[in-house]
């Protein structure tokens, strides 16, 4: 007889199902879905707004896969660490952009080392081809500098600055579901409405040629710790 234990689902709190008995729709326009998402947070801190934007998309086909940029008109509202893999003649400029570490040789040895200590990475064309020896930990981390993410790109300074003013990537997953963030519960109403209507036209525009029918099946909204609502798309 199999011993193999059965997963228990979570059950979840008396305040989740308090924040949970707020929705009375099933989708909702994106002002009153902000508005109610701003009351649904089980958190005493200042939680994270996120969306997850479900495509109908069979990801194993790359004319059918989702990646594009979009700068936040109010930001994330978090301070991110960049690393910028340049030139030595572009490290000083780099750094006076917002880079938290810049250098290439160096740099390269620290992340080999696995000491890792920013969120994302940019890099000048002209050093990508060093960038060998450490592409897998990057890679693995879901840091290596991309031209798609627009993080391989000669501007090192404009990009690290867009970086820290609040551009993010929205990429779909093994699933078809880009998960990304759009600020703080406490930006309020209109900053977080401004906010998610950038990214959803952001995926909008960048519809694969390979989808010909349905693009967006859902998209729903939560806190980083409570119940999500759908949205009109």
């Amino acid at each position: 007889m199999s011993t193999k234990k059965v997963p228990v689902a979570r059950k979840r709190g008396k305040k989740y199902a308090e924040k949970r008995a707020l929705i009375e729709k099933d989708k909702y326009p994106i002002d009153e879905a902000v508005s109610l998402l701003t009351k649904l947070t089980t958190t005493s801190f200042d939680a994270t707004a996120e969306v997850h934007i479900r495509i109908k998309a069979d990801t194993t086909q790359a004319d059918q896969l989702v990646r594009t940029t979009v700068s936040l008109p109010h930001g994330t509202g978090k301070k991110i660490r960049v690393a910028a893999f340049v030139p030595d003649d572009m490290i000083d400029k780099a750094k006076a952009a917002g880079a938290t570490k810049a250098g290439n040789t160096d740099l390269i040895k620290e992340v080999a080392a696995e000491k890792i200590d920013f969120d994302i990475a940019v890099a000048h064309p002209d050093v990508m081809k060093d960038l060998g020896k450490i592409a897998k930990i990057l890679g693995q981390r879901g840091m290596m500098p991309n031209p798609k993410a627009g993080t391989v790109t000669p501007n090192i300074e404009k990009t690290i600055d867009e970086l820290n003013k609040g551009r993010i990537e929205c990429k779909m997953d093994k699933q078809g579901i880009i998960h990304t963030i759009f600020g703080k519960v406490s930006f309020g109403d209109t900053k977080l409405k401004e906010n998610l209507e950038a990214i959803i036209k952001a995926v909008k525009d960048a519809k694969p040629a390979g989808i010909k029918s349905t693009y967006i099946i859902s998209a729903t909204i939560a806190p980083s710790m409570g119940p999500g609502v759908k949205i009109e798309v």
